[in-house]
């Protein structure tokens, strides 16, 4: 059985459209898993050797390490397959959302504000050109094409195919691993507010409402596709979060407002300029005291050059213009840009929150950072890479 949203806002698929799904998920479970291990394999057995044959050393590069892996068979494949499967993932879910859409539409209104939540949209907000005029993902249309909540479905039950399982009963799992490090980590750090920033459809802004029951969480995304139907989503699992459509670089919240501000897979979206300007806003709005904390796939610095290679594929292939140049990036450097200080830097990985004892994962928080091939990437090894900072003044 594919995987099943188990919100309100679930559209109905017939047995076709659930074998469909089934198929592209499973499918991409074994390109990243089987197909994934077969390409490393090629590299080893023969690309490498044939690299070091040539030039006397190993690729000390990711640049080297693509260019000799271009005329492989097996990356070729995998590269083939790959793509073509990341659009089956929106193929297979766009009938189903777009027949859905007016039931959608009426489910949304019904919900509003049940579970005291709040949906704030901007008409008058201009939508960067990387969203508005980008199919990032391959996402037909991309995320932000109008008002109409579509694009948002669009993207959740595309997630539920894209992630083959990895990622929680409501694709939280992100969500819930900060938010539990955070209350593992710190037990003494009580948030009051929570600004989680391009939160797309909250899937990791909700976990934050569960995690810490007591505090006020803030969604916001520059689609109003999006957090309009993040809205309902959130309304439909029974937790309040705040939705409002907003560019995190320009953020219209007052001076010492929060006490997290929380990413999850947004920063490789944005130019480095824009990382900048959004990092030093987090550090405006973040009261004395709070914590900018955010989950990414680990920088390149830390990574050997074939994983490298391997991580950056979406920079390549999959319409993720920053991805690569924000890898390339220190993140520590980063934050300080942002004007945090170097000396409350942090950074961390933790095990998935959703597949383990909680008990198990307060000891993990503890325990030494460990980034490898695996740190980020959808497999049974998977675990988190996040980053951030205090700001003490």
């Amino acid at each position: 059985m594919p995987f099943e949203l188990r919100h309100d806002l679930a559209a109905e698929a017939d047995r076709d459209t659930s074998a469909r799904q089934d198929f592209v998920s499973q499918l991409r479970g074994y390109i990243l898993n089987d197909m994934a291990a077969a390409m490393r394999d090629s590299y080893e057995s023969r690309v490498l050797p044939a690299f070091q044959r040539a030039h006397g050393r190993a690729p000390q590069t990711q640049d080297e390490v693509h260019a000799a892996m271009r005329s492989n068979t097996s990356f070729k494949f995998y590269s083939s397959v790959r793509y073509n499967a990341q659009e089956m993932v929106w193929r297979s879910v766009m009938p189903a959302a777009t027949q859905s859409l007016p039931k959608l539409e009426a489910k949304i209104r019904l919900l509003s504000g049940k579970s005291g939540g709040s949906l704030t949209l901007d008409p008058q907000l201009t939508v960067p050109e990387n969203v508005a005029d980008l199919p990032v993902h391959l996402m037909p249309g991309g995320y932000a094409p109008s008002d109409s909540p579509l694009a948002g479905a669009i993207y959740d039950h595309g997630l539920a195919v894209f992630s083959a399982g990895f990622m929680g009963r409501d694709l939280d799992d992100i969500g819930l691993s900060m938010s539990n490090y955070v209350k593992h980590r710190y037990p003494d750090f009580k948030p009051t507010r929570i600004l989680d920033c391009g939160s797309t459809v909250g899937h990791n802004a909700a976990p934050w409402a569960r995690t810490f029951p007591n505090a006020e969480v803030h969604a916001i995304d520059v689609s109003a596709a999006t957090v309009t139907y993040g809205h309902g989503r959130a309304e439909s699992l029974g937790l309040p979060v705040h939705f409002r459509q907003m560019d995190a670089t320009n953020l219209k919240y007052a001076d010492d407002w929060f006490d997290v501000v929380f990413t999850s897979m947004f920063l490789h979206e944005l130019s480095v300029r824009d990382i900048q300007k959004f990092f030093q806003e987090a550090h405006r709005v973040l009261r004395p005291g709070g914590m900018l904390i955010n989950m990414e796939l680990p920088p390149n610095r830390e990574l050997a050059p074939y994983d490298q290679f391997y991580l950056d594929w979406d920079s390549y292939y999959n319409m993720e213009p920053y991805y690569r140049t924000f890898r390339d990036q220190n993140p520590e450097d980063l934050v300080q840009a942002g004007g945090f200080a170097g000396s409350d830097y942090f950074q961390f990985t933790v095990p998935q929150f959703s597949y383990m004892d909680e008990a198990d994962f307060a000891a993990a928080v503890h325990a030494p950072s460990r980034i490898d091939g695996d740190t980020g990437r959808l497999s049974a090894s998977l675990q988190w890479f996040g980053f951030g900072a205090w700001k003490r003044e």
